[in-house]
């Protein structure tokens, strides 16, 4: 489990299993997905781990490591900890003491394994059993071994800066800090360089790197939805909205006097929902994409991925919008180019680790901004589903006092017109809760700022326009609004209780 589990949840799980049977619990947990190749990748990739620098790399005892980073477990662990460490950034295993009882119960652990495994050991018997099993052996003498019980990721980075010196944390460092621990030491332990700055940007277009790119794409969002806003505050129908609809503003408004402001209202969230999916993909440009931080255009790529095939809903509703065509039109091939190019070599900046009741707070925030993103990706998958086959929500339909069959009655393609605004909804929200989610759970490091006024900014621009348009049009249903209340409560809770660990300055 990641951190942002272990640490809000461990209480919990202390109270009901017991601590010891708890921890155990979630080592086996561990050990299982990871001991399959498709869940040792789903751990790594979803914690957001990624390969260690070269530098890193090394030996121990005469066996190649990809990162001198491990742990040192007794036999008991062995087995577990063998299946759980690799995925979670380790890269060896040490099982000590061993002596001749313990045989078996190495034998077992180092079958079908995916870590370096090496054994310390006093006697002779044991050793000569486990050589044909086992990597290699290591000896308590060694000044290069480095055995840690401080769960301090600074010292264990500074240690492992040491030439040749490999890191073995003890379990108790992981019980205490959390198994984030080990890609939390590699981040500190690698080498980054100065981001790169505005005016290092040339005039040539094929030399633009990728954040400038993702940057465009943000801003251009940003535009979109500030611009959509605008035309719903005004005129509300554009020329080729009248034409496809073949009636006027004041026909509608004739025909029901509530559903000028039904349209309005869900035009101005759409576009509330534009800026937030801006907001996200500026912050995620010049904050992590910029910095070199590989996870970032991951999170990117995979938003954009959603939100950009939106676009085809209208093969269902039958209503295409030039103006929501255009924009896709012209900011896909800048998408393209944001994630298509090679990101930079790492240039982030981590501050020194701070008060761990801070961080500790810290997670329950990201704890709470994962899950409202995830409600947000659901409540946007609905809509979605809503928009192109029912369109209306039984509140939607008691606000408007009216059917569905009067609508179309009004005109046969009202129903579509409503069904593409809703769909397209529903899809932008999804785009914007992946983003949400992914960043909540990569970017939460102490001192990164940029991480908490993109959510914060993202929030507001999704939040408050719903809560205002639907109180200035009187559709104030509890039942309706009750996600936004709850998804604002918990944003709101989770950033405040975040602020002091990721706006701390070094």
């Amino acid at each position: 489990m990641p951190d942002w589990t272990y640490h809000p949840l461990r209480g919990l799980a202390a109270a009901v299993l017991g601590r010891r049977r708890s921890q155990r619990t979630a080592l086996r947990l561990l050990a299982s997905i990871g001991s399959r190749p498709a869940g040792a990748r789903l751990i790594a990739r979803g914690f957001g781990h990624r390969h260690p620098p070269e530098r890193l790399a090394g030996e121990i005892a005469g066996v190649p490591v990809t990162v001198r980073l491990g742990i040192s477990v007794p036999p008991s662990l062995a087995r577990d900890a063998v299946r759980a460490m690799h995925p979670l950034g380790a890269g060896v295993v040490e099982v000590a003491p061993v002596s001749a009882a313990d045989v078996e119960t190495v034998r077992e652990a180092a079958a079908d394994r995916s870590i370096p495994l090496v054994v310390r050991t006093c006697d002779p018997e044991a050793e000569a059993a486990l050589k044909p099993h086992v990597d290699g052996f290591t000896d308590s003498e060694d000044p290069r071994v480095v055995h840690v019980t401080d769960p301090s990721v600074t010292a264990a980075a500074a240690a492992i800066e040491e030439p040749g010196a490999v890191v073995l944390a003890r379990p108790g460092v992981l019980v205490a800090a959390g198994p984030g621990w080990f890609a939390r030491v590699t981040e500190a332990a690698t080498p980054t360089a100065p981001a790169p700055l505005l005016r290092d940007i040339g005039r040539d277009p094929r030399r633009w790197p990728a954040w400038w790119w993702a940057l465009l794409v943000g801003l251009g969002m940003t535009g979109a939805g500030l611009g959509a806003a605008a035309i719903t505050l005004g005129p509300v129908l554009l020329w080729y909205d009248r034409d496809y609809l073949g009636m006027t503003l004041h026909e509608l408004h004739a025909a029901n006097h509530h559903l000028v402001h039904f349209l309005q209202h869900d035009r101005i969230t759409m576009a509330g929902t534009m800026v937030a999916i801006g907001a996200l993909y500026t912050g995620l440009a010049v904050g992590g994409i910029r910095r070199g931080w590989p996870w970032a255009r991951e999170v990117y790529l995979l938003s954009g991925m959603i939100g950009f095939p939106t676009l085809l809903y209208f093969l269902a509703t039958g209503f295409v919008e030039p103006l929501h065509t255009a924009t896709a039109v012209v900011l896909f091939p800048m998408f393209v180019a944001a994630v298509r190019r090679t990101p930079h070599a790492p240039r982030w900046g981590l501050a020194p680790e701070g008060p761990e009741p801070e961080r500790r707070r810290a997670l329950v925030g990201q704890l709470l901004l994962i899950v409202t993103g995830a409600g947000l990706f659901v409540g946007g998958a609905v809509i979605s589903v809503v928009g192109l086959t029912g369109v209306f929500v039984p509140t939607d339909l008691a606000f408007l006092g009216t059917s569905t069959q009067t609508l179309e009655t009004v005109s046969p393609r009202l129903v579509p017109f409503i069904a593409h605004d809703r769909a397209g909804f529903g899809g932008a929200l999804m785009a914007s809760a992946v983003a949400i989610v992914l960043l909540s759970a990569w970017g939460w490091r102490r001192g990164e700022a940029w991480v908490f006024w993109t959510l914060a900014t993202a929030a507001a621009a999704g939040f408050l326009p719903a809560v205002v348009v639907h109180g200035a049009i009187h559709y104030v249903d509890f039942v309706h609004l009750a996600p936004v209340y709850f998804g604002i409560a918990m944003t709101g809770t989770g950033l405040l209780l975040a602020r002091p660990y990721l706006c701390s300055r070094a």
